[in-house]
């Protein structure tokens, strides 16, 4: 029995997370840490996850990217050798480095989408850039609700950094295009965000060549795919040593 604490317990990921891991027999909630500690489920909430009286087995991080370093969710499970699962966006560039330096010393499941979906979705995106190369530009459309804050999505972004990594890392990225009054360059990936109603999530990769478009898409239809994701990464990396795993590595163990 995996035994588990949820950051952001009390967010609308938290509370599905919770539902989610409440059918399942090989893992239980034993806490939670948000800074709305009311009450929902049979498990405490802590406003910080310093106050956590027993150590998980592995932590579920669906919070805020400021959890991270400022409020010592990382620096907790250096010190007690938890595991942990970040699923939270919007990371910059030195927290992202800091969560690769984390995962030198704990296990760390890190990925910026925890859906099956998407995961295969970057991998046929992968293919149709080996196939197609420089000859289709390439732009990424990605919509969410009007409650989402980072733009674009990180899902968008690692589609983008699946695709170039594939390309030889030569393709710049182009956030929207209403700044520039120029012709489209052939190494771009144009990333363009749309927020609006309750959209969970969408996102379609284009393809545009030649008298021809290609677009691959994924769409989700509630947040429980996310949550399954990342339940399932946490009872994958309660048994791993230490390292940095995604979701490759979770499909590869269950094939």
């Amino acid at each position: 029995m995996v035994n588990v604490t949820i950051c952001g317990a009390n967010g609308k990921m938290g509370r599905v997370i919770s539902s989610v891991i409440k059918d399942r027999d090989d893992c239980t909630v034993i806490s939670g840490v948000d800074l709305n500690t009311e009450k929902y489920a049979d498990f405490e909430i802590y406003e910080n996850v310093k106050e956590l009286p027993v150590k998980p087995d592995v932590i579920i991080d669906y919070s805020h990217p400021t959890c991270l370093i400022q409020h010592g969710l990382l620096d907790y499970c250096l010190s007690t050798g938890t595991a942990i699962v970040i699923a939270t966006t919007g990371y910059n560039e030195d927290q992202i480095e800091a969560i690769k330096k984390a995962a030198e010393q704990i296990p760390v499941f890190f990925t910026f989408n925890m859906s099956l979906g998407i995961n295969l979705l970057c991998k046929l995106a992968k293919t149709a850039a080996e196939v197609l190369g420089g000859q289709f530009d390439i732009e990424i459309l990605e919509k969410h609700h009007n409650q989402k804050i980072d733009a674009p999505s990180g899902t968008a972004i690692m589609l983008a950094n699946a695709i170039n990594e594939t390309l030889n890392n030569k393709y710049q990225y182009v956030y929207d295009r209403h700044s520039q009054r120029k012709k489209r360059d052939k190494n771009e990936i144009g990333m363009h965000s749309v927020r609006g109603g309750t959209i969970v999530g969408e996102h379609d990769i284009i393809f545009a060549g030649r008298d021809e478009v290609i677009t691959i898409s994924h769409s989700a239809t509630s947040k429980e795919v996310f949550a399954v994701g990342s339940v399932n990464a946490a009872v994958f990396i309660a048994q791993k040593p230490v390292g940095l795993y995604d979701m490759t590595a979770l499909l590869d163990n269950v094939n």
